[in-house]
């Protein structure tokens, strides 16, 4: 796991950008999430051979090196799950607002994930 920390407060370090290092960091910061993951990478295997590309393999460890950038930093999954639940607000303005602070976390989260 890398030891890069310039976020803030972390739940653990950045993984690195391996089906073993991502999972063991999703079992630390969202266990729940393990059988949808291995799901995904399950069907992404299957895509690769199939199109004979890695890119779908690519596709998954980005999908999950985000998914875990946000889970293991607090600020981020604060914002996530504000915006998430404000994406179907009755009041469009607030909707509206909610999926650009949506993007832009998801946005930041795989920036992050890049490093």
């Amino acid at each position: 796991m890398s030891t890069q920390s310039d976020h803030g407060h972390e739940l653990i370090p950045r993984p690195e950008h391996t089906p073993d290092a991502l999972r063991a960091a999703l079992a630390a910061v969202e266990p729940g999430r393990l059988e949808e993951m291995q799901a995904q990478k399950d069907e992404a295997f299957a895509k690769a051979v199939e199109w004979q590309s890695l890119s779908p393999v690519q596709s998954w460890v980005l999908t999950w090196a985000r998914n875990i950038e946000i889970a293991r930093r607090p600020d981020l999954a604060a914002r996530y799950t504000l915006a998430t639940s404000r994406l179907e607000h009755q009041d469009p303005v607030t909707a509206r607002d909610a999926l650009r602070e949506l993007s832009a976390v998801l946005d930041e989260a795989m920036r992050a994930a890049r490093e």
